[in-house]
């Protein structure tokens, strides 16, 4: 009833009920993005195009740079465009052999490229120089490719993230999306209730990036 309000007053005040529905349409997202997080965000994309520029004007004026190489291949990752990236990294291999951060970036355009053994090869080398390199994310991403193929070795990884990371709730949603994939109903519920449980027992600065995590895991174990 409330919603019904609110639309009517937007259409009183604007005039027009399309662009009442617009407004509430900016007003959801805008909650759902504070307070959730699962949309994708609308800004991130641009800013992130400003900072690739931004990296390769740096290279144009300095083309031996090993961080802005760094940088901008981090960001093309994020932009999936892994061919680029691996491109740039590989580039650099001789002076960055001994940087975990190194390593993870390169096997997670491996893994994404499909070049499943050079990525897990690649994944396993950051974690050997630092275990908690990125939070753990190598065990994630190794999960993540593997969770099709390999399910057993792709739960062995999530459970090693677990002990990196043991506020992360989307190793339990995972965890229990294998167990699911494999028929195995008893674990998979498991892992969810997990999830739900680890996220009610985090201090609220934490539950904002998790809260998506849990969300899902609440419908899954409906």
């Amino acid at each position: 009833m409330s919603k019904i309000l609110l639309f009517v007053g937007l259409t009183w005040l604007f005039g027009s009920p399309i662009i009442a529905i617009i407004v509430l349409l900016i007003v959801v997202y805008a909650l759902e993005r504070r307070f959730i997080g699962m949309s994708p965000s609308i800004v991130r994309p641009f800013r992130r195009r400003g900072s690739i520029s931004k990296w390769r004007r740096q290279l144009h004026l300095s083309p031996h740079d090993v961080s802005a190489k760094s940088e901008l291949a981090r960001l093309l990752i994020e932009s999936k465009r892994y061919g680029q990236a691996k491109e740039i990294l590989s580039s650099i291999e001789s002076r960055m052999e001994h940087s975990a951060e190194y390593w993870s970036d390169l096997g997670a355009c491996d893994l994404a490229l499909g070049h499943a053994e050079d990525g897990e090869r690649e994944m396993l080398r950051a974690l050997s120089i630092s275990p908690r390199v990125k939070y753990g994310q190598p065990y994630l991403k190794l999960a993540e490719s593997l969770a099709k193929r390999e399910p057993v070795k792709a739960i062995g990884y999530l459970r090693q993230f677990k002990e990196v990371n043991s506020s992360s709730c989307e190793a339990y949603y995972r965890l229990g999306t294998i167990y699911a994939d494999l028929g195995n109903r008893e674990e998979a519920s498991g892992a969810y209730a997990e999830c739900l449980q680890l996220y009610r027992s985090l201090p609220k600065y934490l539950r904002r990036h998790e809260r998506k995590w849990a969300l899902r895991s609440f419908f899954r174990n409906r």
